[in-house]
């Protein structure tokens, strides 16, 4: 399974950011879609995660600003990011599960900031 993200960069803390995660090769139609996030000098964390039947989990530190959704047709998750906060700021990486085996995509940097 190959994943490809898009949609990080620089926005003002309030502002708004999409990010999109499409997952090509030999997928199942069980599997669970999410996104992890690094800062520096900290451990990767959860984000978000969402299953192919649409059970959603969040963070703590994001719920009530971020969403997740995804379109099975085209094995693609997407993070909808508001009130962004600087720390927000870190390394997106995309996440694909099925049959207890994890896929990384290559990670989209978002920086929150004035």
């Amino acid at each position: 399974v190959q994943l490809q993200a898009s949609g990080g960069g620089l926005v003002q803390p309030g502002g708004s950011l999409r990010l999109s995660c499409a997952a090509s090769g030999s997928i199942f139609s069980s599997n669970t879609m999410g996104w992890y996030r690094q800062a520096p000098g900290k451990q990767r964390e959860l984000v978000s995660t969402i299953t192919s039947g649409g059970s959603t989990n969040y963070a703590d530190s994001v719920k009530g600003r971020f969403t997740i959704s995804r379109d099975n047709a085209k094995n693609t998750v997407y993070l909808q990011m508001n009130s962004l906060k600087p720390e927000d700021t870190a390394v997106y990486y995309c996440n694909f599960r099925q049959l207890l085996t994890f896929y990384w995509g290559q990670g989209t940097l978002v920086t929150v900031s004035s």
